[in-house]
């Protein structure tokens, strides 16, 4: 592989997250008079950290969220992941196989550290994703599509920009990974491919990942 790092979203890449926490988040938007359907939410916020849902609530309405707005979110999402999340199929068949070739990895997710620590825990993926190699927007203050999240992560690694790639299943990722001057695979399991604009290729199962990673090129 021609890079030194690879760098994964963690919702709906690594576990099976955007459609439990976007069916929470529509429902949740409506019941507070702001009527969102789970497409709308999946359009607007997949990928996307907690602070773009008032930033575009407050753009398109003129009004701002209630004050308890990411708490009471965050409980239902969190009570909604121990009962049912699940880790992407194939994905700990990767990981495996990228600890055997020695190809270091982190996760940078516009979620916060409690968040992706739900997800882990109840997946098992903790077991692959010690706290050093676990990157949130909580830890940069600005989330995807903003470069800022995927630059930290490549500094903390130690690893040059051009040196990665970046694992993403939303325009918002992949924009930030543009942004980071940093290559990206588009993973296609819930985002058409013509909506994942500026990525090396795509790709529909997480079994097939390895191989695109073992012919990765940087371009010259």
């Amino acid at each position: 592989m021609d890079y030194d790092l690879v760098i994964f979203d963690n919702d709906g890449v690594l576990v099976d997250s955007e459609p439990v926490a976007n069916t929470i988040l529509a429902g949740y938007l409506t019941e507070l008079g702001h009527p969102t359907s789970y497409e709308d939410s999946l359009r607007d916020y997949m990928g996307s950290a907690v602070h773009r849902v008032h930033d575009l609530v407050r753009e398109r309405t003129g009004q701002s969220l209630p004050a308890g707005f990411d708490d009471t979110l965050h409980a239902r999402v969190f009570a909604a992941f121990e009962r049912e999340l699940t880790a992407v199929e194939g994905v700990t068949e990767v990981l495996a196989q990228l600890v055997a070739e020695g190809v270091s990895y982190c996760v940078a997710s516009s979620g916060s550290h409690e968040r992706i620590r739900v997800g882990h825990r109840k997946t098992g993926l903790d077991a692959w994703f010690p706290d050093e190699i676990v990157f949130s927007a909580d830890d940069v203050g600005r989330g995807k599509p903003a470069p800022d999240l995927f630059l930290h992560a490549a500094e903390r690694m130690g690893v040059a920009p051009a040196r990665c790639i970046v694992v993403e299943d939303s325009a918002l990722g992949v924009a930030a990974a543009v942004a980071a001057g940093m290559d990206s695979y588009g993973f296609t399991a819930m985002t058409p491919a013509d909506k994942l604009i500026g990525v090396k290729g795509h790709f529909r199962k997480m079994t097939e990942l390895p191989v695109l990673l073992e012919s990765s090129k940087r371009p010259e």
